[in-house]
């Protein structure tokens, strides 16, 4: 569990938040980075919690940014 995920996020990702990171699916920004908070640590994990990037995957590398400020490279490299 990450405890105050903003923190470790870069000013540029913190922005838009409310906003749907993932059109097709329609999952807010903050969405993907409470499940990622809550344990989600690869894409697959995370597209299992929100549904984000699986539609036509457009939004994977957005997603896989976020899960390479919010784990440690080890794990985000798997995503």
């Amino acid at each position: 569990m990450i405890t105050n995920p903003l923190d470790k996020l870069p000013d540029i990702l913190k922005k838009d938040l409310d906003e749907n990171l993932c059109v097709c699916n329609e999952v807010p920004k903050r969405v993907i980075i409470n499940a990622i908070a809550e344990g989600a640590l690869t894409l697959e994990e995370v597209q299992r919690k929100t549904y984000a990037s699986d539609g036509n995957g457009c939004c994977k590398r957005q997603v896989n940014r976020l899960l390479e400020c919010l784990v440690s490279e080890s794990v985000a490299s798997d995503a």
